[in-house]
């Protein structure tokens, strides 16, 4: 496992660099004393400033993985107040994406399908207990929200005699202005395995 220590500590210093009011206005989410009220895939935490901890609320349980943390900073610091396009582009449309996207495939794209290609449906029901609203994309689509300005698509088409289920994962044309494109990797992985495992709770 990479050692992450570094890039944590740089987020923290960017974190630290920002103002609370800013950040609350520039991320979307509330302030809550001298901190930040997160809703990370159904898992609720304070985002305590300056300091970065990371303060679970209400019944969530655990601690986040660094690398969330970091993807967290790295969301909660951009200085700027970005708008959805509209528009859908792929992993390989963002900057530097088109070198990594078979890492990125395997990542995040290879285990949705693995997951979920036998029973599409079951993406769309557990993404829609978060707030993901279905898109019409594919033979299941479904849009969530994972942070406020940052819109994650997922589409999946079913197996037929020809072909095997396959699948894709989208982002809003803004996402470039918002954070790296290594980052995108984290993020999708990182809703393709908390959908699997908030799946299970979903009846």
């Amino acid at each position: 496992m990479a050692d992450l220590s570094m890039a944590h500590e740089v987020a923290l210093k960017k974190f630290r660099a920002c103002t609370l009011a800013d950040m609350a206005r520039c991320s979307g989410y509330p302030i809550d004393g001298k901190a930040l009220a997160i809703n990370f895939l159904g898992a609720h935490y304070k985002v305590e400033y300056p300091s970065g901890n990371f303060v679970p609320v209400a019944n969530t349980d655990g601690e986040l993985p660094q690398a969330t943390q970091i993807l967290i900073l790295h969301y909660l610091s951009n200085p700027t107040e970005v708008v959805d396009t509209g528009k859908l582009i792929s992993y390989k449309e963002l900057p530097g994406g088109a070198i990594y996207i078979k890492p990125f495939s395997g990542r995040s794209i290879d285990p949705m399908v693995r997951i979920f290609g036998s029973n599409p449906d079951r993406l769309l029901e557990v993404a829609t207990s978060l707030g993901g609203q279905s898109n019409g994309l594919g033979d299941v689509g479904v849009t969530l929200r994972v942070f406020p300005r940052i819109p994650v698509t997922l589409v999946l088409w079913r197996a037929d005699d020809e072909f095997p289920a396959s699948g894709n994962i989208l982002f809003d044309a803004s996402a470039a202005a918002i954070l790296p494109t290594e980052d995108y990797a984290v993020l999708a992985s990182g809703v393709v395995f908390g959908l699997k495992k908030i799946m299970g709770k979903v009846s």
